[in-house]
């Protein structure tokens, strides 16, 4: 035995999340892709089968009622909500990622021209016209997509902006920002940006910050509520391992959520959603957020999903402590391992700036994850040359990452 899998069966049996382990459908595969799926929680499927079974099978119709469907967005925000830092009350589950990036996108920009209708006489002919939306220049492609869009819609400039440039580009437009959509954690490289600190500077400029953490949630602490976000999103089935394609969330902050105006109003949304009225009036508080009819069956999975997060000593602060631990051991065994100038770490050294995935620059990066599969090693690959490990502390042990630092060794080493 080598001294590193000596290590690593030490902080294994050290590793007070080791249980939690055994609550996930797992095999004989090293799993480290669940920054883009997360693993199946092994109680998952009897929920389904309930769901399927007896609320739709029998109660039918009666099951919005009696089995709480109609609630289920709100209930299930509830449960997320203490995993991003935010109070119940501000985060509702439904539609995708995307659909959820276009609300608030469009919806803070409103909120910006709202502002600047306010006031009177001279403070408000001096006050500059709200008319460009920021964008995260590295942004995962559909929300540059979809920030495109929504300045189109709106009338404003889009503007690629890396997020360190952020606070200096807020600047140089003298406070013509209306809104700033960032990611919390670079999809690609793993590199954490600094919520607190750009949520500060978008303040600062009269704007509003829209966050995206589909890489964040479930795996490190957001502080949403301390740190005053305005507005967020994130996807369920990376971290918080909801499924393929499970529903994602929408937060709004308390004291926003009068003025949140919704591009896509719906029947779901509105005050009165049974009064089929052809007027729209929106509802009070987080439930503004919806807009049709809620995908039951995946909701429901994901709220069965959540369980793991009630197991005891299953926390935030405790995921983020070893998903820490994981990915220095895993750097520590590239770099004992791997051939030297075969691989490059594109992922930030430093723990204040990196997520809970190790990306690493590799010529034949494609060629290289294909056979890191065939040979057990689950992982993925990013154009045109990024190796990416994905490392959710929930169910990755230290053993897993040893093994999987030798396994891509010896695949460098043809």
């Amino acid at each position: 035995m080598s001294e590193l899998q000596r290590i690593a069966e030490e902080l294994d049996a050290a590793d007070p999340l080791a249980a939690v382990r055994g609550k996930f459908v797992l095999d004989d595969v090293t799993y480290l892709d669940g920054n883009s799926l997360g693993a199946l929680p092994a109680h998952v499927p009897g929920r389904v089968e309930d769901v399927v079974r007896r609320q739709w099978g029998e109660l039918r119709i009666r099951s919005w009622e009696e089995s709480g469907w109609w609630t289920a967005p709100e209930r299930i925000g509830d449960r997320i909500a203490p995993l991003v830092g935010a109070a119940a009350g501000q985060v509702v589950v439904g539609d995708s990622t995307s659909v959820n990036v276009f609300k608030a996108l469009v919806a803070a920009v409103r909120m910006a021209e709202q502002d600047g209708r306010t006031g009177g006489g001279s403070e408000r002919r001096n006050r500059p016209v709200r008319d460009e939306i920021l964008v995260d220049a590295t942004t995962f492609p559909t929300d540059g997509y979809i920030a495109e869009s929504a300045a189109r819609m709106t009338g404003c400039t889009l503007r690629p902006v890396a997020p360190a440039e952020v606070p200096s580009a807020l600047a140089d437009r003298g406070g013509r920002t209306a809104a700033v959509l960032l990611n919390h954690v670079d999809y690609r490289t793993g590199r954490l940006h600094d919520l607190p600190a750009l949520t500060a500077a978008v303040h600062a400029a009269g704007a509003y910050a829209v966050w995206d953490l589909c890489h964040s949630a479930g795996a490190l602490p957001v502080g949403l509520d301390e740190h005053g976000v305005d507005l967020a999103v994130g996807c369920t089935y990376k971290y918080l391992n909801g499924g393929p394609g499970s529903p994602a969330y929408l937060y709004v902050r308390r004291d926003l959520q009068p003025r949140f105006d919704s591009p896509l109003p719906g029947w779901n949304s509105h005050a009165e959603p049974f009064g089929m009225r052809s007027d729209y009036a929106p509802a009070s508080g987080a439930p503004r957020g919806r807009v049709g009819t809620p995908d039951i069956l995946s909701l429901l999975a994901l709220e069965a999903a959540l369980d793991v997060w009630d197991e005891e000593g299953v926390s935030v602060a405790a995921v983020r402590a070893k998903s820490l631990a994981l990915t220095d051991f895993f750097l520590r065994c590239v770099g004992a391992y791997v051939p030297d100038g075969r691989v490059e770490s594109v992922t930030p050294e430093a723990h204040a700036e990196r997520g809970s995935q190790v990306a690493l620059r590799c010529e034949d990066a494609g060629e290289v994850m294909k056979q890191l599969i065939e040979r057990g090693v689950v992982g993925d690959y990013r154009a045109p040359d990024v190796l990416r490990f994905g490392f959710t502390p929930l169910y990755v042990g230290f053993a897993d990452v040893e093994w999987a630092a030798r396994v891509l060794a010896r695949t460098l080493a043809g």
